[in-house]
């Protein structure tokens, strides 16, 4: 089987999707849609560089490939010249690469940078495209298929896919709505699993006796961590001995945390750039994660709190299906309402019970919906069907 994955290369979460796939002695490759500097957990693939030059982090068991960053620049160079960027001379790489390697699936990861990429290539090569999966990520369909500027191009992915995987119901359910004709798969996370044991040997201590509250430093077009930041200063009398953590903070988050303790006197650590493992062992340390966004689907840093035994609160955004019951193994709150924030941080501070339950019940979760081992090997088995039913 010959596999040609689109999305960003310099993504954590299609590096671990991609690596449940690279021991089958099938042919993998990837075309980067967004990012120059590929991730280094990358191996037993062939990546076409975005760059005329291979990162050094690179497993040696990569294949680079140089020759499509010449497409790359020249998009660059025509913004340049006419203010205007398209994927014009991306898209010509893209097709050109599929001429070549002529791909038995074409698997595009996320809508905005990879499947409208692919739709172009696509319209392209007409009849003579491959059988095409789109996965959709967090907010491609529950954000911006609502917006003016993206909703036909959804509209027109779901039109085009032959099959369609994505995290949640919720979402099934917009994407019928918009128009999907390709076959559903089944939901899975959008990464890959956990190592479950692994993450119980991490723990050392349990949530109760924990002095560390996570917080994903997102502020943007989606993230709210400055609502949680001004929640945990309404939460300030009941934080004495705890410390903040903030993970992926954007400046002006880093900023709001420095003033924020200077006002009152609560320590925060801003985290950089860290392995998984690491990021994981923050977790181990923290009572409670805190991740609030007015979009997500099933938020990775809401799964790897579960599976940590890190009490979550999370905005009621994301994509549930089962895995957070509210007040009993998480919160799940307005994402812009601090006051609401603040008595779940309250609630959470105090009850020594709620969180440690809350642990048990979401370790059993994560071997059940998440263990590594089993998502792999139904991920396997979703390729190996496409395989084998797309002559037929």
């Amino acid at each position: 089987m010959r596999i040609l994955f689109v999305g960003m290369s310099d993504s954590i979460h299609i590096a671990r999707w991609i690596s449940q796939v690279v021991d089958q002695d099938w042919e993998i490759y990837l075309f980067p849609s967004y990012g120059t500097n590929p991730r280094p957990e990358f191996r037993q693939i062939t990546i076409f560089g975005a760059s005329p030059v291979r990162s050094p982090v690179l497993s040696k068991s990569v294949c680079y490939v140089w020759w499509t960053f010449i497409y790359y620049y020249l998009d660059i160079l025509e913004k340049q010249i006419t203010h205007k960027y398209s994927n014009k001379y991306k898209k010509m790489a893209l097709a050109q690469v599929i001429r070549i390697i002529k791909p038995d699936i074409v698997h595009s990861i996320e809508f905005q940078s990879a499947a409208y990429l692919t739709l172009e290539a696509k319209n392209e090569l007409g009849d003579a495209f491959p059988v095409w999966i789109v996965t959709n990520w967090g907010s491609d369909i529950f954000l911006f298929g609502r917006l003016a500027s993206h909703k036909e191009r959804v509209r027109q992915i779901l039109l085009n896919c032959d099959y369609y995987l994505c995290e949640c119901e919720r979402d099934v359910f917009l994407a019928k709505k918009m128009g999907l004709k390709g076959k559903v798969l089944p939901r899975f996370i959008g990464s890959s699993g956990f190592d479950v044991d692994r993450c119980i040997k991490l723990q050392s201590v349990p949530p109760s006796l924990r002095k560390g509250i996570l917080l994903k430093g997102y502020q943007h077009w989606a993230g709210r961590a400055l609502v949680a930041l001004e929640a945990l200063r309404r939460c300030e009398s009941k934080l004495e001995g705890y410390t903040i953590i903030i993970f992926s903070a954007t400046e002006d988050v880093k900023i709001a945390a420095e003033l924020f303790t200077q006002d009152t006197n609560i320590p925060i650590e801003v985290v950089s750039e860290v392995t998984h493992e690491e990021m994981l062992r923050y977790y181990g340390v923290s009572r409670i994660y805190i991740g609030l966004s007015i979009s997500d689907g099933l938020s990775n840093s809401m799964l790897e709190a579960m599976v940590m035994g890190t009490f979550p609160i999370q905005s009621s955004t994301v994509c549930n299906d089962g895995w957070i019951s509210d007040g009993l193994n998480g919160f799940l709150v307005p994402a812009e309402d601090p006051d609401e924030i603040a008595k779940a941080i309250r609630q959470a501070v105090e009850d020594n019970h709620l969180v440690d339950s809350a642990a048990q019940i979401n370790i059993q979760i994560m071997k059940e919906k998440a263990d590594k081992k089993m998502v792999q090997d139904q991920v396997i088995q979703i390729y190996q069907d496409i395989f084998s039913s797309k002559d037929s």
